[in-house]
C-alpha cells in the first residue's frame, strides 16, 4: 500500500542559482546534494516536512499557466509581504477565491509557484 509521497521534482535551468533562491528565498533547508553518475541530485525540505523537493535539470515555464509547485501558508498576507522583501517576483498580489486565499510568483527559473492559506 502507498504511504506518502517521498519528494516531487521542479524543472531548473540552473541548479545552483535555484538552490539559492529556494534555500534563501523560501527557507527550504538542503536534504542532500550530491552527484550521481553524471547528475547532480539535489533534495530540499521545508522544516517539519516530510516531501521534499527535487531540483531537477529540465525545460521550466511548460505549464499553461498552472503552478509547477503548490505550497501552504500560516498567513498568506504576512508571507506574500516577507517573500517581496526578499525580491520574490509576484504575478499579482494575494487574492480570495471561493476556495481560499491564495498568491502566486516565479522562481528563479520562471515556474510558476502557488501558495495558500492552510
Amino acid at each position: 500500500m502507498l504511504k506518502r509521497i517521498n519528494f516531487v521534482t521542479v524543472p531548473v535551468k540552473d541548479q545552483s542559482r535555484a538552490l539559492a533562491f529556494y534555500t534563501a528565498k523560501l527557507g527550504f533547508k538542503v536534504f542532500t546534494d550530491q552527484t550521481i553518475r553524471a547528475t547532480r541530485w539535489i533534495e530540499l525540505q521545508l522544516p517539519g516536512a516530510e516531501t521534499r523537493l527535487v531540483l531537477h535539470p529540465g525545460p521550466v515555464g511548460a505549464t499553461d499557466g498552472k503552478p509547477a509547485l503548490a505550497l501552504l501558508a500560516d498567513n498568506v498576507k504576512a508571507t506574500y509581504d516577507d517573500l517581496r522583501a526578499k525580491g520574490v517576483e509576484f504575478k499579482e498580489p494575494p487574492k480570495k477565491e471561493h476556495w481560499g486565499e491564495h498568491a502566486t510568483f516565479l522562481d528563479s527559473e520562471g515556474n510558476l509557484i502557488l501558495f495558500a492559506k492552510g
